[in-house]
């Protein structure tokens, strides 16, 4: 098969355009901001401290409970369940590798435990969050969307 410029140049163009439309580029500082949890009852922002990328509680769909700022009550460590929700780092210590922010902890302050977790970003307003117990396979996956 001989191929001319002209058909070369074709296929370049097909190519570049596949590529293009099939996927989007994820830098590592593309998690930066503001996101809503999968229930839209909280708002965390993810920030990077040093190489770690970390988040922290920042807005909440109910602030009080019984006219109280809400706390940690659900904490399985007794003693921290007095800290407020409302500024409670819940993301910590994530690196981004591979196209995803890996090696972190997620703290889930409804059940009051900390899993291991992975985070991917599936479109530049959509994360895909995974908490996990020992082996990823067996964890659970929730979508948070871009709030800002």
């Amino acid at each position: 098969m001989n191929f001319t410029m002209r058909h070369k140049i074709s296929l370049l163009i097909l190519v570049s355009l596949f590529v293009s439309f099939n996927g989007y580029s994820i830098y590592p500082d593309a998690i930066l901001g503001k996101w809503y949890n999968a229930e839209k009852t909280s708002i965390i922002q993810i920030y990077k401290s040093g190489n770690s990328y970390n988040g922290k509680i920042v807005w909440l769909k109910e602030v009080t409970r019984n006219g109280k700022p809400r706390t940690d009550e659900n904490n399985s460590d007794e003693k921290l369940r007095a800290r407020l929700l409302m500024g409670m780092e819940m993301l910590s210590g994530f690196s981004f590798e591979d196209n995803q922010w890996e090696n972190g902890k997620i703290y889930d302050p409804r059940k009051g435990e900390t899993y291991s977790c992975t985070i991917k970003m599936l479109d530049p307003n959509k994360l895909e969050v995974r908490g996990y117990v020992g082996i990823s396979m067996f964890g659970k996956s929730t979508i948070w969307t871009k709030a800002d």
